[in-house]
């Protein structure tokens, strides 16, 4: 993983946690600037998804367990999807918290695949 880019899918990922929760919180149902806040989540997932295949044949291999890795992130790649699903379905204030919340649990999946990849040993 590239430490930069790990940073830049956290703050992206917080900080569409926390406008998720917080308009939620606020009574705003579903919309496009949710939705879309998850969906760039989810874009940089795919692109987390191509640089860890590109990684390891470019001479920077992982030090922890490779598929402990890749199960964090095909989850945390499914993890907005059914969000937005859920959201799209029932069309409430929660749902909104609910896309929040997973947001939130992605940064903490990408920061423990980070780990995953330089900090421990195999």
């Amino acid at each position: 993983m590239i430490l930069w880019f790990t940073i830049a899918q956290l703050v992206v990922a917080v900080g569409a946690g926390l406008f998720c929760v917080i308009a939620g919180l606020a009574g705003r149902r579903p919309s496009d600037w949710t939705v879309g806040a998850l969906a760039l989540v989810e874009l940089l997932l795919v692109a987390q998804i191509v640089i860890a295949i590109i990684a390891p044949l470019a001479g920077n291999p992982p030090t922890g367990s490779l598929l402990e890795f890749w199960v964090y992130l095909v989850s945390a790649a499914l993890l907005p999807l059914a969000a937005v699903a859920w959201a799209l379905l029932e069309r409430s204030r929660w749902s909104t918290v609910i896309m929040g919340i997973a947001a939130l649990s992605i940064a903490v999946m990408v920061w423990r695949m980070q780990v995953i990849w330089t900090v421990q040993v195999a």
